[in-house]
């Protein structure tokens, strides 16, 4: 699911969630965003090689492998890009080891929308 501005300059926002209900939320709420979304770790790949995003929303559990080790990928080849975990594991194992990993937000699902909303903003626009 690709959904981009056409203005030049807006900050764009790359996905990675299985659930394709939580795509087309996200899409919904970061409008004012380049939103772009992968359901698979094979599939974002190849975009976050070819293409350099401004902020990074994961799930922790997707269908061919774990957020966790996408986020290390990404970080890798985009250190300052900020990441956002979506998660409904609530383990405290699991998010310590997502903030290792590079990610600097890990918020539950549900997520509270404006809340989100407002993290990604701060993110993007914090330098």
């Amino acid at each position: 699911m690709k959904m981009r501005s056409d203005s030049a300059g807006t900050p764009s926002i790359l996905c990675i969630e299985d659930d394709l209900d939580t795509c087309e939320f996200l899409a919904i709420l970061l409008e004012e965003f380049e939103f772009e979304c992968a359901n698979t770790i094979d599939s974002a790949l190849p975009k976050l090689m070819s293409e350099k995003h401004d902020l990074y929303i994961l799930d922790n559990w997707l269908p061919d492998g774990s957020g966790i080790d996408l986020c290390r990928t990404i970080k890798s080849h985009h250190p300052a890009t900020p990441i956002v975990f979506t998660s409904g594991s609530s383990r405290h194992s699991e998010i310590a080891e997502a903030m290792e990993a590079g990610a600097d937000k890990y918020m539950l699902k549900p997520c509270e929308p404006e809340k989100l909303k407002e993290i990604v903003k701060e993110l993007i626009y914090r330098n």
